[in-house]
Order: C-alpha cells, then structure tokens, then sequence
C-alpha cells in the first residue's frame, strides 16, 4: 500500500454504544474519550445531540476536556438535529441521510429527489453553523451506483467536507467494497469514510479494503461494539494497518489492552478470550508443535509481536502439549526433567486436561511431580523442592483432580 496516512474516527461513543443494552455514564463516556485520545485516535464521532438536553450536556463535558482529537456528533439531516448539534461544541456533524431505494421508499416515503434537495439544502445550512460537514450516506452499500454518485457530487458543491460510506447491513464483501469506494473516491473530490458493519464477519477486511480503495478516514469501534454483530474493531483496524501494511495511523497500541478493558466494563460486554489483539488468550500456546517452534524461534509462530502491546507469548500445558513445553515448564520451576520424566508427566497432564478443561496450576504440577517420583525410579530425577504456600492467587484456587 502507498505511503499515505489514513485518519481513523473511533465511534465507540456513538455506534459503539447503539449497541443492545448498552448505555455508558457520564464518567464512562469521560474515561473513553480521555483514553483515546491519549492514544493519539485523531477523531472521534462522541454522541446524538437530537437525543436530548443531556446527552447534549455529556457532549459538551467531553468537548470542555480539550482533546487533541476532533470531535463529531451524529445527526439525521433534519432542522431539529441540525439545531440541537449547534452548541455542542464539536467540530464536525455527520448528518446521515438513507440512499437506498428501500430506505427512502419504505422508511422515509421519499424519493431521491427529495433527498438530492435535502442534502443540498441541509449541508448549507449546517455549514452556517461553524461546523464541517461530513454526508452520512446512509445504506448506501445498497443505493444505486449513479445515485450514491449524484449524492455525492451534491454534496460536494454543498460545501461538505467528507461523506461517509455506510455498509449499514454489513453486506459487502471485500472485492464489492473496493469497487465501490474506489469509484466514489475517482468521482469527488470529497473524503471519504468508510463505516462498516460486521454481520458477515467482514468489517475489519472491508475497512483495510475501502483504504486500499482510496478512502481516506475509516470508522472503528473499541472491541468491535455497534448495531447488531458491531463495526469494525480499532484494536484490529490499527494492527493491521501497522503491520500489514506499514501504514501508520499516530495510535499507540500499547494502550489497547487498557482501553479494552475500559470499553468491556462500561459495556457491560466481556471480551471473548481468543478475540483477535485484545483477548486474554491470544499470545496463549498449548500446542506441541507450536510451543516447540517457538522455543527454538518466536518468529516460527509469531505474526503479532505481543510485545507491541505490551504483552508476552504464555505457554500453557494442556492435551495438546509436548514433551519440550513440560520440559520447559518444569524448568520454569526450578526442576531439569528427563524425557522420561516427561513423557508420565505429559500423561498426566493430558488427563488433567481432559478432566477439568483447564491449564494446570502450579501447585498441580508439583503434585504431579510428587507423584512420578514416588511411582518408581526414573533416573537421574531430582527430588521435588519444597515450594512456600501461597493463598489467594487466582492460579492456585482451582481444586486438584
């Protein structure tokens, strides 16, 4: 990919929190938007002024903080959301309006001439109020090629600074998405956003496209929170765009352990633990042909550096283990093991797994240990030392098998 920057507008505060059932409070939605921008996300879309006084109020207590971020409110292009954005204190409204045939016809009993003539009229309007203005295609994975163009090239003479492309249904794939946004990126000279959804598991792929495709700023989400299956993740997003394509965006990922974390309790949503960048089990290896890699080389099995973000490569024992990893583990502890040693270890760890559906503690594997050598001789074996009690650590809780 070019070298080129893209700009990425988090809207965790606002899609991210459309999600069923979740509401952030006051200090949530602080907490969120300081976290962000610490990390240096450059936009933020932070709420709905037409909700009411007080999500207006929450709006303009993030806007009083100062962030180095850019701040956008989301709007229907209507007179009463244009209004209640007006003293918000953000940079930017999204005024979203539907594109697509069935939208316009089955939701808003219009037609596309009627929104031709909005969107001229309401981009006006808004950029009276101070604000850039960004034309929420709303659908438009679904309008019309020739009209969503038309859309757009309205809005450009309008005034408005950017239009954003919404896979709302989440429908695309990423060959239909390039496509698209490549064509509305050749028509306008406008920037274009990308918001996609994640019905199909497609979103992040559909945003790495849309970028490739020319778009220049893209929507994320924290966790990959949003309307039904969610957008497209940040942590995932940034990620890749670093890695992948050596394409930087100013985010500090070392920061996204922290504010997923943050985004998971406000939420109310856990985050699942193989979730890609951010789950708590994804540097985690059982293995034996992995683990094995590994020890001799982490780049045999590494294609995020955890150390990136601030993490470490974990290795578990399980059913799927090898005599390297038990052999290291017991190292870990201070033990040297032959293979034989090894080998009844192994054994009795992969029924542990089998039985309890979990990684072994340490203190299991010392009661392990205790047994091998008390089973019969096994040369060159040492004696098992004798390790302090510890209470209360979360590892050590679980009842031996």
């Amino acid at each position: 990919m070019e070298s080129r920057k893209v700009v990425i507008n988090d809207t965790t505060l606002r899609d991210g929190e459309q999600t069923a059932g979740v509401a952030f409070n006051w200090e949530e939605k602080l907490a969120i938007a300081r976290s962000l921008a610490a990390v240096g996300v450059p936009e933020m879309e932070i709420g709905i002024p037409s909700m009411g006084p007080e999500e207006c109020e929450i709006i303009a207590a993030i806007a009083a903080l100062r962030l180095p971020s850019r701040l956008m409110v989301w709007g229907r292009m209507r007179e009463s959301d244009l209004e209640a954005a007006k003293d918000c204190g953000a940079h930017l409204i999204n005024l979203s309006i539907p594109v697509s045939d069935i939208q316009l016809q089955h939701k808003l009993r219009r037609d596309r001439e009627w929104a031709v003539r909005t969107v001229n009229r309401m981009v006006r309007r808004a950029l009276d109020s101070g604000m850039d203005v960004c034309v929420g295609a709303e659908d438009a994975s679904r309008a019309a090629p020739d009209f969503l163009l038309k859309i757009a090239e309205t809005a450009q003479r309008a005034g408005a600074r950017r239009i954003r492309f919404a896979d709302t249904l989440g429908l695309l794939d990423p060959i239909s998405t390039f496509e698209r946004i490549r064509r509305l990126v050749a028509a306008v000279d406008l920037e274009v956003e990308m918001h996609a959804h994640n019905d199909f598991g497609l979103a992040t792929a559909n945003t790495l496209v849309a970028i490739q495709a020319g778009a220049s700023h893209v929507n994320t989400t924290v966790n990959g929170l949003g309307e039904r299956a969610g957008n497209a993740a940040l942590e995932e997003t940034v990620m890749a765009l670093h890695q992948l394509y050596q394409m930087q965006t100013g985010i500090d990922v070392r920061g996204f352990g922290a504010i997923s974390e943050l985004v998971a309790r406000a939420s109310g949503r856990p985050v699942a633990p193989n979730k890609s960048i951010v789950g708590e089990a994804v540097f985690t290896h059982e293995a034996g042909i992995h683990v094995d890699g590994l020890l001799k080389n982490v780049l045999n099995y590494q294609g995020v550096n955890p150390k990136d973000l601030g993490r470490e490569h974990r290795l578990v024992l399980g059913k799927h283990s090898g005599t390297h990893a038990v052999i290291q583990r017991f190292r870990d502890l201070g033990i040297e093991l032959n293979e034989i040693a090894a080998a009844q270890l192994l054994k009795r760890i992969r029924l542990h797994a089998s039985q309890t559906k979990r990684a072994p503690s340490t203190a299991e594997l010392m009661s392990f240990y205790r047994e091998t050598v008390a089973s019969g001789p096994i040369p060159n074996l040492p004696e098992p030392p004798e390790l302090p009690i510890i209470r209360n650590q979360p590892s050590e809780r679980h009842s031996q098998s």
